[in-house]
C-alpha cells in the first residue's frame, strides 16, 4: 500500500470501530489488545469507560510528567480516554487538545466532551504530519499506539517537534520490533491497523526521534507483545510460523520520551 491507500484504511476501519461496527481489527486481534493495559486503565484518575475502546498499547499519561497548567496534545485521540485523564492531571487552569483525522470518532469524543461538560478540552481534525497546531502552542505532547498507523514516522516526530514550546516535551506509547517481521504479517492490511505491520525496528523509531532534534530520548518502559500461535496462524503457514517463533524476533510495547532543547 501507498501513503493513501494505507490511511484510507486506518480511517475506515477506526470509523467501523467509533460506530461500534468493528473491533480492532476484524477477524484478527490487535497487538495492543495483548499489551495488557485495560486493567491499568481502570485504576487511573479521570479515566472515563465510554472513551475507551481498547485501542491503547501503554499508559503514556502515567510517565508523561503532566501538571497543573500545561497545554497537552493528543495525538490520535480516538473518544478522548487519555485526552481525558490529561485534563485531570492539568486541571481547570489547563488544556487539552485532541487530534485525530477520523470523523467518526472526533463525534464520539466530542459527544463524551459535552456530556461531561470540560471547557478547557477541544477536538481537532487533522493528520499527525501536518498538524493543524500552531509553532510552540503545547507543553506536552502525547500518543498512543498511533504513530505506527502514520505512513512517515519522521515526519511525525518533525510534527511533534515543531508544536512544541522550547523546552517542552513527549511521551507516547507504541509497538516497535526487535528482528524482522515475516513478509505475510507485514502485508496483512488488519495487521497494519493493529499496530503490527506498520512497526518499525526499535533502533530505527529512536533514530528518527533524535533526528528529529530531541534530547534526553528515554525508553522507560518496554514489554514484549506476545501474540498466541493460533492468532499467527491466520497470517502463516505452519512451517512460517516455526521459522519466525524461531528468528527470535520480538514484539514490543514500548513508551519513549523526548524533550525539545530549551535553546531552540
Amino acid at each position: 500500500m501507498d501513503a493513501k491507500e494505507t490511511k484510507n484504511l486506518v480511517r475506515d476501519q477506526y470509523a467501523e470501530i467509533a460506530s461500534g461496527k468493528s473491533t480492532c481489527c476484524g477477524k484478527r486481534t490487535a497487538a495492543s489488545a495483548y499489551a495488557g493495559v485495560g486493567a491499568a486503565y481502570a485504576e487511573v484518575e479521570g479515566y472515563v469507560s465510554e472513551a475507551d475502546l481498547g485501542l491503547g498499547c501503554g499508559v503514556p499519561t502515567e510517565l508523561a510528567g503532566l501538571a497543573p497548567g500545561q497545554t497537552v496534545l493528543d495525538l490520535g485521540c480516538g473518544a478522548g480516554n487519555d485526552v481525558f485523564i490529561a485534563r485531570r492531571c492539568v486541571g481547570d487552569e489547563g488544556r487539552v487538545i485532541g487530534l485525530d483525522f477520523t470523523p467518526e470518532m472526533l463525534a464520539k469524543a466530542e459527544a463524551n466532551r459535552a456530556r461531561l461538560g470540560f471547557r478547557n478540552v477541544e477536538f481537532r481534525q487533522g493528520e499527525i504530519e501536518a498538524m493543524p497546531v500552531k509553532d510552540g502552542e503545547v507543553d506536552v505532547v502525547i500518543s498512543n499506539c498511533v504513530l505506527n498507523l502514520v505512513p512517515n514516522k519522521a515526519a511525525a516526530f518533525e510534527e511533534i517537534f515543531r508544536v512544541l514550546r522550547p523546552g517542552g516535551h513527549f511521551t507516547v506509547s507504541d509497538i516497535v520490533l526487535e528482528g524482522p517481521l515475516h513478509p505475510k504479517m507485514k502485508s496483512a492490511a488488519e495487521l497494519y491497523v493493529g499496530c503490527v505491520a506498520g512497526a518499525l525496528q526499535k533502533d530505527e523509531y529512536l533514530g528518527s526521534v533524535e533526528a528529529a532534534g530531541f534530547e534526553a530520548v528515554d525508553v522507560p518502559q518496554v514489554k514484549v507483545v506476545e501474540i498466541p500461535d493460533a492468532d499467527l496462524r491466520q497470517e502463516l503457514t505452519a512451517s512460517e510460523l516455526g521459522a519466525f517463533r524461531a528468528s527470535g524476533t520480538r514484539i514490543l510495547s514500548v513508551t519513549v520520551r523526548g524533550r525539545k532543547p530549551a535553546a531552540h
